[in-house]
């Protein structure tokens, strides 16, 4: 098999990044955009040792599964890599990531529940953060194209809220119209990096945030004035991020116009939402989440509860009312300064925030004589350390609540805790990120005799 070779490839299965898998003289084929049960004719973009990268060059058999979307950037940049699949089945792709992960593991007999879908499958983001760069002399936002850094002009995201859509494009425009200079990565010149524009769903604030080289440019003045004219925006950001990196945001904020914080909803309580600060990206399913792991924590009036990753305090502010305490961990100070703050905003008086390291705070508590009935965790994609669970099993909980966005980790610790006397039988997949690979997964464990 050589680079640029046609070949003839039937496909049998999807990966993990929703490409088609097929088998060629030995090699496996991962093919962009293709389908289980589909025979494409595909043309070879790179061959490795024991696998090789293919892009369709015509479908000979086409799966019923597809849809026909006509714009297929969506699919290329990795932004909607599943936006040619009926939704039905990308619940069910999302399902057998878990049952996937579960035997590999060797834990066939956990029961993994149906996929909860989302209220909405498009528009759903109340997010977007939006590489700019110059592309013929002319500044452009879109998206890379997948395992690549070449910008794809975009002006609709297709799974974010479509007012989120017009104001990217609004400030695109204003931008343009004063020749502010997009930021060029390889040289570490220019100015705009990213445009990072985030909508309440529950009150319409839009914030705009200017991820920028430098911590100010002569245009700003301009640019700003035409921003605060845009319908709905009620505050202007400057982030300053000098450092040639692929990390999005730098460290410091300054506040441009308006207000540095919008407010939004999960259920019936109220959090305010600062530029640096992390909330979950689909409103509509955020409180359907939340509702299926206090569910499922069955939890008392006298439990005391730790939040473990409480960022702005979105689960233990959740679970405050039912529950006799709430102590939240965040090694961001910001989120901490939030999550009290939202505390106060919902008249919430049993959710303490504490500023530190959940696996060196909890032993410290542990010996302080804190007895914990029930912890929620909900980590980044990498999961969490060793040391954490560690320390989560000596603080002694009857239940630990793992609220995951990455199953492959999410596996990899239930093992661990498992090692420490922790115990589970389910996971309930949930769709956070409709047209996109990603799963999201509740569990619950619990402590046996060891």
């Amino acid at each position: 098999m050589k680079k640029n070779q046609i070949v003839d490839l039937e496909i049998t299965d999807l990966s993990y990044e929703a490409m088609g898998v097929a088998h060629y003289e030995g090699l496996t084929v991962f093919v962009t955009n293709a389908l289980p049960g589909e025979i494409v004719s595909a043309k070879i973009l790179k061959v490795k040792k024991n696998f090789a990268f293919a892009k369709i060059e015509k479908i000979k058999k086409e799966s019923p599964d597809r849809v026909k979307i006509k714009l297929n950037q969506w699919v290329q940049t990795g932004l909607a890599s599943l936006a040619h699949i009926k939704y039905d089945k990308q619940l069910e792709f999302k399902r057998n990531q878990v049952v996937n992960l579960l035997k590999k593991a060797h834990l066939d007999d956990i029961e993994v529940g149906q996929t909860l879908p989302s209220p909405e499958q498009t528009g759903y983001r109340n997010k977007a953060q939006v590489p700019v760069r110059e592309i013929n002399g002319q500044l452009e936002i879109g998206f890379f194209r997948r395992h690549s850094h070449d910008l794809v002009p975009l002006t609709n995201f297709f799974t974010t809220d479509p007012e989120i859509d017009r104001v990217l494009v609004t400030v695109r425009d204003i931008l343009r119209k004063y020749r502010v200079p997009a930021y060029d990565e390889i040289n570490h010149k220019g100015e705009v990096r990213y445009l990072d524009v985030r909508r309440s769903k529950a009150t319409g604030e839009i914030m705009v945030i200017l991820v920028c080289l430098h911590n100010d440019f002569p245009q700003l003045l301009g640019v700003a004035a035409e921003v605060s004219q845009i319908p709905g925006v009620t505050g202007l950001i400057l982030n300053h991020n000098p450092k040639k990196t692929n990390v999005i945001l730098g460290k410091k904020d300054y506040l441009v116009f308006g207000n540095d914080q919008i407010t939004d909803q999960i259920g019936d309580l109220k959090f305010r939402i600062s530029p640096q600060s992390f909330f979950q990206i689909n409103s509509l399913q955020t409180p359907r989440l939340y509702d299926l792991a206090i569910k499922k924590a069955d939890l008392k009036p006298s439990d005391v509860v730790i939040d473990a990753y409480s960022g702005i305090g979105t689960i233990g502010l959740s679970v405050a009312k039912h529950v006799k305490a709430v102590r939240g961990i965040e090694v961001v100070r910001d989120a901490i300064k939030d999550a009290k703050d939202n505390a106060k905003l919902n008249d919430i008086d049993n959710a303490k925030y504490y500023l530190g390291k959940a696996e060196e705070i909890m032993p410290r508590w542990a010996k302080q004589g804190l007895k914990t009935d029930v912890v929620f965790v909900d980590p980044p994609r990498k999961g969490l350390t060793p040391e954490f669970i560690d320390a989560t099993a000596k603080t002694g909980p009857e239940k630990v609540i793992y609220i995951s966005c990455n199953p492959a980790t999410m596996v990899r610790d239930l093992q661990l805790f498992q090692e420490q006397g922790y115990e589970f039988d389910r996971i309930d997949p949930v769709d956070m990120f409709p047209q996109t690979p990603h799963v999201e997964a509740v569990t619950v464990l619990e402590r046996t005799e060891k």
